[in-house]
């Protein structure tokens, strides 16, 4: 029997997760709670676990939950694949989108967005679809182009919000979706994410950098280092990581 979401349930509810690649255990320990309407900010030094916590939670099959819960609105997602994942809400937005030759943009939309949601009349569709790209500044011969082939750093990235903006997932997953992005691709992308943003949806904004933060204002900072979360706090917590760097927290957590 599926369990039940109430007012009371987490969105995302993480608890004392392990999680092994190849054998090294990554994640020792993580335990993070992802309310609807929330979005939370995860920072850390590479090599710290964030790819590896956002992989887990799409369901990557290189990574193995050895220990502890992921509850997605009150259920065990753990067991559940990939595409089921998808149906149900959780999507994941790439640092490196791979590229797809001889796949058009506007058929891979059109067929993610009917494998998640449903089919989508094309009058309801089409006017979606060109709303989104003026939001996000594409243009519409975009559309026509292979996904991610021969696309630049700021136009994969686009490409994924604009993926993300299209299936509406409950909970979207960014994995540094900033990197490598100048001042004006920077501003877009968070535009597309503050468009996500609903009291039915949370969001887990994986980063290395305040500058995103100032765009896209968290409700939680989360510092993760070693496989484990180590402080917590508000949006002032990105901006003394700034400031202090990580030194200063290991020093705290040893």
């Amino acid at each position: 029997m599926l369990a039940r979401m109430t007012d009371a349930t987490p969105l995302l509810d993480i608890r004392d997760l392990h999680v092994a690649v190849d054998g090294k255990e990554i994640l020792k320990g993580l335990t993070l709670t992802v309310g609807a309407g929330e979005v939370h900010a995860l920072m850390g030094r590479n090599g710290s676990g964030k790819s590896t916590l956002s992989a887990t939670l799409m369901g990557h099959p290189r990574y193995k939950v050895t220990a502890g819960t992921i509850r997605y609105k009150g259920e065990d997602l753990t067991t559940i694949p990939v595409h089921e994942r998808a149906r149900k809400g959780v999507f994941l937005c790439f640092q490196y989108p791979l590229a797809l030759p001889g796949v058009q943009v506007s058929n891979f939309l059109r067929q993610s967005v009917k494998a998640v949601r449903g089919d989508v009349p094309t009058k309801e569709f089409r006017p979606l679809v060109k709303k989104h790209l003026e939001t996000l500044g594409i243009p519409q011969a975009f559309m026509t182009r292979y996904v991610n082939d021969g696309f630049s750093g700021g136009e994969k990235k686009r490409m994924e919000i604009l993926h993300m903006l299209l299936l509406e997932p409950s909970l979207a997953i960014l994995d540094e979706t900033d990197s490598g992005l100048d001042i004006d691709a920077l501003k877009v992308v968070a535009e597309g994410i503050n468009r996500l943003r609903s009291k039915d949806r949370g969001v887990l904004l994986v980063t290395h950098y305040q500058r995103i933060l100032d765009l896209v204002v968290p409700d939680h900072v989360h510092v993760l280092l070693s496989g484990r979360i180590v402080k917590s706090g508000g949006a002032d917590l990105a901006r003394e990581l700034e400031v202090k760097g990580y030194d200063w927290l290991e020093q705290e957590a040893a």
